[in-house]
């Protein structure tokens, strides 16, 4: 990869975003991976799985707001279109502290590439009304769940209006992606999210975000790190804690710069 010449604001040497997703799945379902270690029959209503995951709205996404209030730090939070109609004093919260709400389809079992052209569509245009409705503004970027898009999904957020798209991994920093009815701002996903130490230490979280910042700090003049965590798995206490140190770690570094997705995304189409 060539060095990229441009810099950041500030002259910082690397730009951190906090990534956090509020996530829902549709009525009966539960995430297709939990803590419990005993596989249930097919067929199955996994209870306890469902009580998992409605963790995000209910405890979760409180607690990371108050960590990111105390780092002083915006976060982007993707979030689900049931999410917003769940936890509407949630949403509100997040608007006040200054986070930014990105669409996250309508469910996280709404997985875009299972459904038609129209169906996706309808799906984007679903979200961005009901984002809208919540917090009187458009959403700014789009991530799909589970990272999954369609070879339209791009072109449906630019009609629709979108600055940035995140179901990329192709390079380290975003980049502007010119479409046949527009531009959008492809920003790099996360490497390494909260959930992948789901049965390892939590500790391996903290330590692999830690030695990413050291390198690239260190070695490079104009570097990315999104810093990914979910509000129904991070959000407790003990990834949480990981959370809360490695912020503050990278706080201790006078050329950094923490900025939002949506920051990001005018930065690029405003230093092309």
């Amino acid at each position: 990869m060539q060095r990229d010449n441009r810099r950041w604001p500030n002259n910082a040497n690397v730009a951190v975003l906090v990534t956090v997703m509020f996530e829902s799945w549709s009525e009966g379902k539960a995430p297709p991976y939990s803590p419990m270690t005993t596989a249930l029959k097919p067929g199955t209503q996994d209870r306890l799985g469902i009580s998992w995951s409605e963790y995000g709205g209910k405890t979760g996404i409180w607690r990371f707001m108050r960590i990111l209030d105390e780092a002083g730090i915006k976060a982007t939070v993707c979030i689900s279109g049931k999410s917003v109609e769940l936890y509407p004093e949630a949403v509100e919260a997040l608007g006040k502290q200054g986070h930014e709400l990105a669409g996250h389809s309508y469910t996280q079992d709404t997985v875009l590439p299972y459904l038609s052209r129209e169906e996706e569509r309808e799906v984007i245009r679903r979200c961005a009304k009901i984002l809208q409705g919540a917090t009187g503004k458009r959403p700014a970027g789009w991530f799909s769940p589970v990272a999954a898009p369609t070879e339209h999904t791009a072109e449906f957020l630019v009609e629709e209006g979108f600055l940035w798209h995140g179901d990329y991994n192709d390079t380290d920093l975003p980049y502007a992606r010119k479409l046949a009815k527009g531009t959008i701002v492809a920003i790099p996903h996360s490497d390494f999210t909260d959930n992948r130490v789901i049965r390892g230490s939590p500790r391996d979280f903290c330590q692999v975000y830690k030695d990413t910042f050291d390198f690239l700090y260190r070695s490079e003049t104009t570097a990315m790190i999104n810093l990914t965590v979910h509000a129904h798995f991070g959000g407790r206490p003990l990834m949480s804690a990981m959370l809360a140190e490695v912020l503050q770690y990278m706080k201790g570094f006078p050329r950094v710069w923490f900025a939002r997705h949506d920051e990001i995304a005018r930065w690029v189409l405003n230093s092309r």
